[in-house]
Protein backbone atom coordinates (compact mmCIF):
# COMPACT_ATOMS: atom_id res chain seq x y z
CA UNK A 1 0.00 0.00 0.00
CA UNK A 2 1.08 3.76 -0.26
CA UNK A 3 -0.18 6.69 1.74
CA UNK A 4 -3.16 8.60 0.15
CA UNK A 5 -1.10 12.22 1.40
CA UNK A 6 -1.81 14.59 -1.88
CA UNK A 7 -3.95 12.60 -3.81
CA UNK A 8 -5.97 13.74 -6.13
CA UNK A 9 -9.81 14.03 -5.24
CA UNK A 10 -11.13 13.74 -7.97
CA UNK A 11 -9.64 11.11 -9.47
CA UNK A 12 -10.21 7.46 -7.83
CA UNK A 13 -9.92 3.99 -9.97
CA UNK A 14 -10.08 0.60 -8.92
CA UNK A 15 -9.01 -2.98 -10.36
CA UNK A 16 -11.17 -5.56 -9.04
CA UNK A 17 -10.33 -8.85 -10.13
CA UNK A 18 -12.24 -12.42 -8.64
CA UNK A 19 -9.95 -15.42 -6.75
CA UNK A 20 -11.15 -17.41 -8.50
CA UNK A 21 -8.31 -18.67 -10.64
CA UNK A 22 -3.98 -17.28 -10.57
CA UNK A 23 -4.48 -14.10 -13.10
CA UNK A 24 -2.54 -14.20 -16.19
CA UNK A 25 -0.89 -11.24 -18.65
CA UNK A 26 -4.13 -9.90 -19.41
CA UNK A 27 -5.23 -9.07 -15.95
CA UNK A 28 -1.26 -7.24 -15.39
CA UNK A 29 -1.89 -5.71 -18.35
CA UNK A 30 -5.89 -4.66 -17.39
CA UNK A 31 -4.33 -3.66 -13.83
CA UNK A 32 -1.80 -1.66 -15.61
CA UNK A 33 -3.99 0.14 -17.40
CA UNK A 34 -6.41 1.35 -14.00
CA UNK A 35 -2.83 1.66 -11.82
CA UNK A 36 -1.44 4.17 -14.28
CA UNK A 37 -4.70 5.92 -15.41
CA UNK A 38 -4.88 6.79 -11.68
CA UNK A 39 -1.30 7.41 -11.10
CA UNK A 40 -1.19 9.95 -14.39
CA UNK A 41 -3.52 12.42 -12.90
CA UNK A 42 -2.72 11.96 -8.93
CA UNK A 43 -5.59 9.71 -8.31
CA UNK A 44 -5.96 7.07 -5.98
CA UNK A 45 -5.88 3.39 -7.05
CA UNK A 46 -7.84 0.98 -4.93
CA UNK A 47 -8.02 -2.89 -5.13
CA UNK A 48 -11.22 -4.52 -4.76
CA UNK A 49 -11.68 -8.60 -4.68
CA UNK A 50 -14.66 -9.55 -5.78
CA UNK A 51 -15.07 -12.84 -3.53
CA UNK A 52 -18.69 -13.07 -3.96
CA UNK A 53 -18.72 -16.66 -5.42
CA UNK A 54 -17.91 -18.76 -2.33
CA UNK A 55 -17.92 -22.03 -4.52
CA UNK A 56 -15.18 -20.89 -6.40
CA UNK A 57 -13.21 -18.55 -4.37
CA UNK A 58 -10.21 -19.51 -2.67
CA UNK A 59 -7.86 -18.02 0.06
CA UNK A 60 -4.93 -19.00 -1.72
CA UNK A 61 -5.85 -17.39 -5.02
CA UNK A 62 -6.71 -13.80 -3.12
CA UNK A 63 -2.92 -14.75 -1.56
CA UNK A 64 -1.55 -15.27 -5.33
CA UNK A 65 -3.24 -12.15 -6.73
CA UNK A 66 -1.46 -9.79 -3.82
CA UNK A 67 1.86 -11.17 -4.79
CA UNK A 68 1.30 -10.85 -8.57
CA UNK A 69 0.61 -7.08 -8.04
CA UNK A 70 4.08 -6.66 -5.72
CA UNK A 71 5.55 -8.05 -8.52
CA UNK A 72 4.15 -6.31 -11.11
CA UNK A 73 5.47 -2.70 -8.64
CA UNK A 74 1.85 -2.13 -8.49
CA UNK A 75 0.38 -0.19 -5.13
CA UNK A 76 -2.61 1.08 -4.21
CA UNK A 77 -4.27 2.83 -1.26
CA UNK A 78 -6.14 2.07 1.58
CA UNK A 79 -6.82 -1.64 2.59
CA UNK A 80 -7.93 -4.57 -0.13
CA UNK A 81 -11.60 -4.43 -0.02
CA UNK A 82 -13.94 -7.20 -0.32
CA UNK A 83 -17.09 -8.24 -1.35
CA UNK A 84 -17.66 -10.96 0.62
CA UNK A 85 -18.10 -8.19 3.48
CA UNK A 86 -20.28 -6.32 2.10
CA UNK A 87 -23.57 -8.82 1.30
CA UNK A 88 -25.77 -6.36 3.47
CA UNK A 89 -25.33 -3.47 0.98
CA UNK A 90 -25.64 -6.14 -2.43
CA UNK A 91 -29.34 -7.62 -0.42
CA UNK A 92 -30.82 -4.06 0.50
CA UNK A 93 -30.26 -3.11 -3.13
CA UNK A 94 -31.97 -5.93 -4.46
CA UNK A 95 -34.58 -5.15 -2.31
CA UNK A 96 -35.45 -2.00 -3.19
CA UNK A 97 -35.37 -2.70 -6.67
CA UNK A 98 -38.05 -5.86 -5.69
CA UNK A 99 -39.91 -2.76 -3.49
CA UNK A 100 -39.95 -0.88 -7.55
CA UNK A 101 -41.57 -4.14 -8.56
CA UNK A 102 -38.22 -4.50 -11.04
CA UNK A 103 -37.35 -7.95 -9.81
CA UNK A 104 -39.14 -11.25 -10.66
CA UNK A 105 -38.72 -14.95 -9.89
CA UNK A 106 -36.64 -16.81 -12.26
CA UNK A 107 -37.14 -20.67 -12.10
CA UNK A 108 -35.33 -22.05 -15.54
CA UNK A 109 -32.54 -23.98 -15.04
CA UNK A 110 -29.04 -23.54 -17.25
CA UNK A 111 -30.25 -26.66 -18.95
CA UNK A 112 -33.91 -25.08 -20.00
CA UNK A 113 -31.66 -22.09 -21.35
CA UNK A 114 -29.22 -24.28 -22.96
CA UNK A 115 -31.78 -26.13 -24.51
CA UNK A 116 -33.76 -23.35 -25.96
CA UNK A 117 -30.17 -22.16 -27.07
CA UNK A 118 -30.07 -25.50 -29.06
CA UNK A 119 -33.15 -25.16 -30.55
CA UNK A 120 -32.77 -21.48 -31.55
CA UNK A 121 -35.07 -19.86 -29.33
CA UNK A 122 -32.75 -17.19 -27.77
CA UNK A 123 -31.35 -14.54 -29.67
CA UNK A 124 -27.82 -13.30 -29.61
CA UNK A 125 -26.78 -10.29 -27.64
CA UNK A 126 -23.58 -8.49 -27.33
CA UNK A 127 -22.73 -10.19 -23.93
CA UNK A 128 -24.46 -13.59 -25.10
CA UNK A 129 -27.36 -14.85 -25.58
CA UNK A 130 -30.61 -13.05 -24.72
CA UNK A 131 -33.24 -14.35 -22.25
CA UNK A 132 -36.53 -14.47 -23.35
CA UNK A 133 -38.85 -13.52 -20.63
CA UNK A 134 -40.46 -16.88 -19.96
CA UNK A 135 -40.68 -16.19 -16.56
CA UNK A 136 -42.11 -12.81 -16.48
CA UNK A 137 -45.28 -13.66 -17.62
CA UNK A 138 -45.95 -16.17 -15.08
CA UNK A 139 -48.81 -15.53 -12.73
CA UNK A 140 -47.30 -13.42 -9.80
CA UNK A 141 -49.33 -14.95 -6.86
CA UNK A 142 -48.28 -18.56 -8.49
CA UNK A 143 -44.45 -17.45 -8.86
CA UNK A 144 -44.60 -16.39 -5.27
CA UNK A 145 -46.00 -19.70 -3.78
CA UNK A 146 -42.63 -21.49 -6.14
CA UNK A 147 -40.44 -18.62 -4.77
CA UNK A 148 -41.23 -20.66 -1.31
CA UNK A 149 -40.19 -24.32 -2.78
CA UNK A 150 -38.60 -24.03 -5.50
CA UNK A 151 -35.13 -22.41 -6.37
CA UNK A 152 -34.76 -19.20 -8.56
CA UNK A 153 -33.11 -16.07 -9.91
CA UNK A 154 -33.93 -12.93 -9.44
CA UNK A 155 -34.18 -10.82 -12.86
CA UNK A 156 -34.43 -7.42 -13.50
CA UNK A 157 -37.65 -6.50 -16.19
CA UNK A 158 -35.78 -4.58 -18.12
CA UNK A 159 -38.20 -3.01 -20.22
CA UNK A 160 -40.35 -1.65 -17.02
CA UNK A 161 -37.01 -0.41 -15.68
CA UNK A 162 -36.02 1.72 -18.76
CA UNK A 163 -39.67 3.05 -18.27
CA UNK A 164 -38.87 4.65 -14.85
CA UNK A 165 -35.67 5.53 -15.71
CA UNK A 166 -36.15 7.24 -19.44
CA UNK A 167 -33.07 7.74 -21.76
CA UNK A 168 -29.87 7.45 -20.37
CA UNK A 169 -26.30 8.47 -21.32
CA UNK A 170 -22.81 7.74 -20.41
CA UNK A 171 -19.36 8.72 -21.28
CA UNK A 172 -16.72 6.81 -22.27
CA UNK A 173 -13.16 8.59 -22.65
CA UNK A 174 -11.48 6.48 -25.65
CA UNK A 175 -15.43 5.62 -27.38
CA UNK A 176 -16.77 9.35 -26.60
CA UNK A 177 -20.72 9.88 -25.47
CA UNK A 178 -22.56 6.48 -25.42
CA UNK A 179 -26.81 6.04 -25.24
CA UNK A 180 -27.54 3.40 -23.03
CA UNK A 181 -29.27 0.33 -24.92
CA UNK A 182 -29.80 -2.12 -21.68
CA UNK A 183 -32.66 -3.48 -23.79
CA UNK A 184 -29.58 -5.34 -26.01
CA UNK A 185 -28.67 -7.37 -23.13
CA UNK A 186 -32.07 -8.21 -21.86
CA UNK A 187 -33.31 -9.47 -18.18
CA UNK A 188 -29.94 -9.92 -16.55
CA UNK A 189 -29.86 -11.91 -13.60
CA UNK A 190 -28.85 -9.82 -10.18
CA UNK A 191 -29.76 -12.37 -7.87
CA UNK A 192 -28.28 -15.93 -8.66
CA UNK A 193 -29.67 -19.12 -7.08
CA UNK A 194 -26.19 -20.08 -6.21
CA UNK A 195 -24.79 -16.68 -5.04
CA UNK A 196 -26.25 -13.53 -2.29
CA UNK A 197 -25.50 -11.17 -5.86
CA UNK A 198 -24.79 -11.24 -9.64
CA UNK A 199 -21.68 -9.03 -11.08
CA UNK A 200 -24.30 -6.32 -12.65
CA UNK A 201 -25.71 -5.14 -9.04
CA UNK A 202 -22.56 -5.56 -6.89
CA UNK A 203 -20.22 -3.99 -9.29
CA UNK A 204 -22.51 -0.65 -9.38
CA UNK A 205 -23.24 -0.88 -5.46
CA UNK A 206 -19.11 -0.96 -4.76
CA UNK A 207 -18.53 1.79 -7.13
CA UNK A 208 -20.67 4.23 -5.39
CA UNK A 209 -19.68 2.69 -2.54
CA UNK A 210 -15.84 3.00 -3.12
CA UNK A 211 -15.81 6.60 -4.72
CA UNK A 212 -14.88 5.36 -7.88
CA UNK A 213 -14.82 8.36 -10.48
CA UNK A 214 -13.40 6.87 -13.36
CA UNK A 215 -13.92 2.93 -13.92
CA UNK A 216 -11.30 1.81 -16.53
CA UNK A 217 -11.85 -1.61 -17.11
CA UNK A 218 -11.54 -3.94 -20.50
CA UNK A 219 -13.40 -3.56 -23.59
CA UNK A 220 -15.06 -7.22 -22.91
CA UNK A 221 -17.05 -5.35 -20.64
CA UNK A 222 -18.08 -2.17 -22.48
CA UNK A 223 -22.07 -3.63 -23.83
CA UNK A 224 -22.42 -4.52 -19.71
CA UNK A 225 -22.18 -0.62 -18.80
CA UNK A 226 -25.56 0.01 -20.52
CA UNK A 227 -26.91 -2.14 -17.28
CA UNK A 228 -24.99 -0.86 -14.72
CA UNK A 229 -25.78 3.06 -16.15
CA UNK A 230 -29.44 1.36 -15.83
CA UNK A 231 -28.68 0.34 -12.42
CA UNK A 232 -26.92 3.54 -11.49
CA UNK A 233 -30.40 5.72 -12.17
CA UNK A 234 -32.47 3.72 -10.61
CA UNK A 235 -30.79 2.80 -7.51
CA UNK A 236 -29.67 6.89 -7.93
CA UNK A 237 -26.10 6.38 -7.50
CA UNK A 238 -23.73 8.43 -9.13
CA UNK A 239 -22.32 7.66 -12.87
CA UNK A 240 -18.87 7.51 -13.28
CA UNK A 241 -16.85 8.43 -16.45
CA UNK A 242 -15.47 4.68 -18.03
CA UNK A 243 -12.57 4.22 -20.02
CA UNK A 244 -12.81 0.85 -21.53
CA UNK A 245 -9.60 -0.55 -22.86
CA UNK A 246 -8.44 -2.85 -25.66
CA UNK A 247 -7.54 -6.80 -24.46
CA UNK A 248 -4.74 -8.95 -25.01
CA UNK A 249 -5.32 -11.43 -27.39
CA UNK A 250 -3.93 -14.58 -27.52
CA UNK A 251 -2.35 -16.41 -30.95
CA UNK A 252 -5.82 -17.69 -32.20
CA UNK A 253 -7.32 -13.84 -31.43
CA UNK A 254 -9.11 -14.49 -28.14
CA UNK A 255 -8.70 -12.77 -24.97
CA UNK A 256 -6.69 -14.64 -22.37
CA UNK A 257 -8.62 -16.34 -20.19
CA UNK A 258 -8.49 -18.31 -16.59
CA UNK A 259 -11.12 -20.91 -18.13
CA UNK A 260 -8.74 -21.82 -21.01
CA UNK A 261 -5.84 -21.65 -18.54
CA UNK A 262 -3.84 -19.27 -20.16
CA UNK A 263 -0.42 -18.71 -18.91
CA UNK A 264 -0.68 -17.32 -15.55
CA UNK A 265 1.30 -14.44 -13.53
CA UNK A 266 3.09 -16.79 -11.00
CA UNK A 267 4.17 -19.16 -13.05
CA UNK A 268 6.19 -16.39 -14.64
CA UNK A 269 7.01 -15.00 -11.19
CA UNK A 270 8.46 -18.71 -10.16
CA UNK A 271 10.13 -18.72 -13.14
CA UNK A 272 12.06 -15.98 -12.55
CA UNK A 273 10.82 -13.10 -15.12
CA UNK A 274 11.11 -9.81 -13.81
CA UNK A 275 7.85 -8.37 -12.66
CA UNK A 276 9.13 -4.68 -13.08
CA UNK A 277 10.70 -5.34 -16.45
CA UNK A 278 6.85 -6.91 -17.72
CA UNK A 279 5.77 -3.81 -16.85
CA UNK A 280 8.25 -1.74 -19.03
CA UNK A 281 6.93 -4.26 -22.19
CA UNK A 282 3.65 -3.93 -22.02
CA UNK A 283 3.62 0.31 -21.61
CA UNK A 284 5.58 -0.02 -24.05
CA UNK A 285 3.98 -2.60 -26.26
CA UNK A 286 5.66 -5.21 -26.37
CA UNK A 287 4.34 -8.19 -25.79
CA UNK A 288 5.36 -12.10 -25.41
CA UNK A 289 5.20 -13.90 -28.82
CA UNK A 290 1.79 -15.15 -29.38
CA UNK A 291 0.37 -12.04 -27.56
CA UNK A 292 -1.24 -9.45 -29.40
CA UNK A 293 -3.35 -6.31 -29.07
CA UNK A 294 -7.27 -6.05 -29.77
CA UNK A 295 -8.03 -3.35 -32.32
CA UNK A 296 -10.02 -0.46 -32.21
Amino acid sequence: MTSSTELNPDVVVRFAPSPNGLLHLGHAYAAMMAHDFARQRGGQFLLRIEDIDAGRSRPEFVTAILEDLRWLGLNWESEVIFQSERLDSYAAAAERLKAMGLLYPCFCSRADLRQLQEEGALADGPDGPIYPGTCKHLDPAIAMKRVANEPHSWRLDVEKAVGISGPLQWMDERHGKQIATPERLGDVILVPKESPVAYHLAVTVDDARDGITHVVRGDDLFASTAIHRLLQALLELPTPLYFHHRLLLDETGRKLSKSRESASLSVLRSDGVSGHELMHNLRQGMFPVGISLSRG
